[in-house]
């Protein structure tokens, strides 16, 4: 079960429309306010001017010292600021206790080990989702938003292919940060930690609150055709909480999924494995059939061990 322990008024069921109009205009006030001060340091840490910052942001890939500032500004803007909005939210606004003491005691080797098998899984199975995602094809009378999500698409892919065309080891290794860690961290307290226990509170249901939070987290990143298999790790990643009473699980896949990811890349780059992270033309069904049936058997022994008397789970999940 989630920690979220708070007697605050706002918090409660029957405030919940309030609750999330703060969540938002705090969330999004914070991405702001760190961004900027972000892109303003970063003028001055990889001495690059504001126009340059502007066309790097339009797209302009030509620019010195370019993916570097873009790891700094999407570190503390992204990552560092959702860890910022979450504690906000649960310690400024709710007065919540996130039971992190409880949470670290609830740690085990073996199913630390369970969480890299799950997210290898987990991994194989979106595969397939990416595969259908892509041929996704809107009717006829909508076909300017599908144009529209297309270049958003494109846009964001370009974005992608730049920020992991890795040019030195140094590079590797602040992505690794920013891309594996520092979003996994900062995604994972923020929706997860705090979000989800609020739509589970809103819902009644914990299947409920897992995947309307899911579908936001999948929502706020843009890729309409990365929609579904963000969803599915959204959710995946708030079942590893619920049934683990810790959410060091869900943060611990959620790095190993994009630090993998990142890896891939490198080592295809390197020509030492076979991966092109944009390909959505074939899909392995065996490996995605076994990457379900791993997550399946994971998630349910997860399920099945939640309810251990010291733990002091929530007996009546």
């Amino acid at each position: 079960m989630e920690i979220y322990e708070t007697t605050r008024e706002i918090a409660q069921r029957k405030n919940w429309l309030l609750s999330l109009v703060v969540i938002v205009l705090i969330t999004f006030g914070v991405l702001i306010v760190l961004q900027g001060i972000a892109l303003f340091v970063a003028l001055f840490l990889f001495g690059i001017d504001l126009d340059s910052v502007v066309k790097l942001m339009s797209g302009d890939t030509n620019i010195p010292n370019g993916r570097m500032a873009l790891y700094f500004i999407q570190g503390v803007g992204s990552g560092i600021g959702f860890l910022i909005a979450a504690f906000i939210v649960a310690k400024g606004i709710d007065h919540a206790d996130l039971g992190l003491k409880r949470q670290l005691q609830r740690l085990s080797s073996s199913k630390l080990f369970l969480t890299l098998l799950i997210t290898l899984g987990g991994m194989f199975f979106n595969a397939l989702l990416v595969y259908l995602n892509a041929q996704l094809e809107l009717p006829g009378f909508l076909s300017e938003l599908e144009a529209w999500m297309k270049e958003m698409e494109d846009q964001l892919t370009e974005m992608t292919m730049f920020l992991t065309d890795f040019q030195s080891v140094s590079e590797l290794l602040v992505g690794l940060l920013v891309i594996g860690v520092l979003a996994g961290l900062g995604e994972e307290v923020f929706f997860r930690g705090v979000v989800q226990p609020k739509m589970h509170l809103y819902t009644g249901s914990y299947h409920w609150g897992i995947w309307i939070t899911a579908f936001i987290f999948s929502a706020i990143h843009m890729q309409f055709y990365g929609f579904l298999p963000r969803m599915f790790l959204g959710a995946l990643f708030g079942y590893l909480y619920v049934y683990s009473g810790s959410l060091i699980y869900p943060i611990v896949a959620h790095i190993l999924n994009n630090s993998i990811t990142v890896l891939l890349i490198y080592f295809a780059k390197q020509g030492m494995v076979d991966f092109d992270i944009e390909s959505t033309e074939t899909v392995s069904y065996p490996l995605a059939l076994l990457g379900l049936l791993v997550v399946s058997a994971g998630i349910y022994y997860f399920n099945k061990t939640k309810l251990l008397p010291h733990e002091g789970l929530d007996q009546n999940l």
